[in-house]
């Protein structure tokens, strides 16, 4: 089932068994009965993995309560279905969208569901090294970059997210950033978890000018997600301790 189209019943029987919800796998906005009518389409793994509405919601207040500069540039390196990137041009007017995405199936069916959907958010079937070598960025333009890639092993049922153990390492990634766009106002945008392991998020903290963990509390104690924010090249006007209902670290 995982590289399966699900249909309707599936992506809803999926929301029930696993969180009691048939409209868990809301996306772009919609519940799955009305993304469904539209012509939107998932693969089961991609129903499993991607950041649904609420989560993604967070993630673009969050992230627009930092920005200050206007018209910024948002990537994001493993796209997905594009629904957090979706979530962070809400939030941020203005803004322009690109997402990389290696896997053809998966790159397919967003780029379907995005033009069913009328959504200008561009998307290139490429690995997000090869996509950052291409890119262009206007002088002084604030690059907004989301950072999610694959966990496979590295969420410990003791210790926590490794950022050194997803694929690649979460550090490589920023490393790569700031060979590829270092002249230009970085925000880093990092998938992360409620429990983090200390030391690898100690590695890719040192990596930035200013930093800030939230946490959201969306789901139950324990199995949180939230970000992390970094910059480069900036320091935000008000660092602050995150949103009501929101938990800073």
């Amino acid at each position: 089932m995982r590289n399966a189209v699900l249909e309707l019943q599936e992506v809803e029987r999926y929301g029930i068994d696993s969180y009691g919800d048939a409209d868990y796998v809301s996306i772009y906005g919609l519940r799955p009965s009305e993304w469904y009518a539209r012509g939107v389409r998932l693969l089961g793994r991609t129903a499993v993995e991607c950041t649904r509405d609420s989560l993604g919601d967070a993630i673009g207040r969050e992230v627009a309560a930092v920005v200050r500069l206007a018209s910024p540039l948002v990537v994001d390196l493993f796209v997905g279905s594009g629904n957090t990137l979706y979530w962070l041009l809400r939030h941020l007017p203005g803004a322009r969208g690109l997402g990389f995405e290696t896997d053809p199936m998966v790159f397919e069916l967003t780029r379907q569901n995005l033009a069913a959907l009328g959504l200008a958010i561009n998307v290139r079937n490429v690995d997000y090294a090869a996509g950052l070598a291409d890119l262009r960025v206007s002088e002084g333009q604030l690059l907004v970059v989301f950072i999610a890639p694959p966990w496979g092993e590295a969420l410990v049922q003791t210790t926590g997210l490794d950022l050194r153990r997803t694929t690649p390492p979460v550090s490589e990634i920023v490393d790569v950033l700031a060979r590829e766009v270092g002249a230009s106002p970085l925000l880093c945008v990092i998938q992360a978890y409620e429990r983090l392991d200390p030391s690898s998020l100690a590695e890719v903290r040192a990596r930035f000018d200013w930093s800030a963990l939230r946490i959201f509390s969306l789901n139950a104690p324990g199995e949180n997600h939230g970000v992390l924010l970094g910059t480069r090249g900036w320091l935000p006007e008000t660092p602050r301790v995150g949103l009501p209902g929101f938990r800073a670290d």
